[in-house]
Parts: structure tokens; C-alpha cells; sequence
């Protein structure tokens, strides 16, 4: 219980720090969302969305996506590095679309799973920004800053899921997730953290801390 006491009240600090919290991939349908998140791999949200500015006027379903020629998909996205997989994933992940869910998004964990190249990760992504559902997205900034508070401790990504699941309640999983996020970009930097402008400071053990300022 005391875990999960200090958690509630570092995410209520955190939602009062970062009141612009969301999702930074900009979207308008759920296919656009999964699009963008699986070009988001190694990449800034921002230079994605440079890119899908122009792509999603091109592509406009999962037929599109799904019937593209992959020499012209990946110079498309070629910015977001890695465009090879990258485009052989979105093509791949749209066929699958197109032949068992008639071209529309699911909406369950287990169907976006079931999709070519799309992890917990981003399934938890759709599911919480596309569908409105509450669900934790474990990225590189979600790991480092729950790590630190001492809220999970594995290195595994689902596995850190499942630990938080644990302590964050139900109904602030999606939000809870862009808060630390924001956190991790602003503050609780990978290198250096900026410890002493933290507001939750006063809750952090700092596991694994070596170097702040």
C-alpha cells in the first residue's frame, strides 16, 4: 500500500506539472495513430509528423497502405530512419487489416497483437489514444522514470507493464503514461537527471541514479 499511496501522489504532482500531457503523434483515425507509432520507433514525434503531414494524403486506408509499392513507400518515410522495416511493417501490418478486419482497426489487445510488427507497446497506444481505453504504453521514458521511483524493476518491457499495473490504478493508466513521459523528456533525463528542479523529487528513491543536477 505504501507504493502505491506515493505513487498516486507523484502522478498527481506530475499532472499538475505537465497540465499538455498527450499523445504528441498527430492523428486523426486510428489507422493514422498505428501508422505514425510504428514509424515513431527511434524517431522524434516531431520529425513523424513532418512525415505523415504529407503520407496520410496519399494513403488514406489500409487498402492504400496495404497496395503500396514498398521502393515508394520507403522513400516516403525515409527520415524516420530504419524505413526499410519500417515500410515493410506498415505494408505488412495493412494486409492483415484488409484480409481479417475489413480494412478497420481492432479494438482489443489481443487483435492489435495479432497484427505483422505491432507489440504491446503500441497496441497500448491505440488502445489508449485512438479508443479511449486505459492501458500502459512502456516506452524508453516510461521505463527509466518508473525504474528510478522504484515502481518496477524489471528490464522487460511487458514485464514493466505488468508491474505497474500493480501500482498506478485502473482509471489513470492512459494518462499516467503521458505524464511520465513528458517527465522523462523534461526532467528525468537518461544521462542527468535535473533532480534538483524535480517536483516529486521529495518521493524519489533515484534507484540507479549516478549523476544528476
Amino acid at each position: 500500500m505504501k507504493k502505491i499511496d506515493s505513487a498516486a501522489k507523484v502522478l498527481d504532482l506530475l499532472r499538475k506539472e505537465y497540465p499538455e500531457a498527450r499523445v504528441t503523434l498527430d492523428f486523426r483515425t486510428p489507422l493514422q495513430l498505428l501508422v505514425a507509432t510504428i514509424l515513431a520507433a527511434q524517431c522524434t514525434d516531431e520529425r513523424v509528423n513532418r512525415v505523415t503531414k504529407v503520407l496520410f494524403k496519399k494513403y488514406r486506408t489500409a487498402a492504400d497502405f496495404a497496395q503500396a509499392d514498398p521502393s515508394a513507400l520507403e522513400e516516403e518515410i525515409r527520415s524516420t530512419g530504419f524505413f526499410r522495416q519500417k515500410a515493410k511493417s506498415i505494408i505488412l501490418c495493412c494486409r492483415d487489416l484488409v484480409s481479417r478486419f475489413k480494412g478497420e482497426v481492432p479494438r482489443t489487445l489481443e487483435d492489435l497483437t495479432s497484427l505483422a510488427g505491432v507489440g504491446r507497446k503500441t497496441a497500448n497506444i491505440i488502445l489508449g489514444n485512438a479508443f479511449g481505453q486505459q492501458a500502459i504504453a512502456v516506452d524508453t521514458h516510461v521505463k527509466r522514470v518508473t525504474r528510478r521511483l522504484g515502481w518496477a524493476s524489471s528490464e522487460d518491457p511487458d514485464r514493466i507493464e505488468l508491474e505497474l499495473m500493480k501500482v498506478i490504478p485502473g482509471e489513470r493508466w492512459t494518462q499516467a503514461c503521458h505524464d511520465l513521459v513528458f517527465h522523462g523528456r523534461n526532467i528525468c533525463a537518461a544521462k542527468k537527471p535535473r533532480c534538483s528542479s524535480c517536483p516529486v523529487t521529495h518521493l524519489c528513491p533515484k534507484i540507479g541514479v549516478t549523476a544528476k543536477e
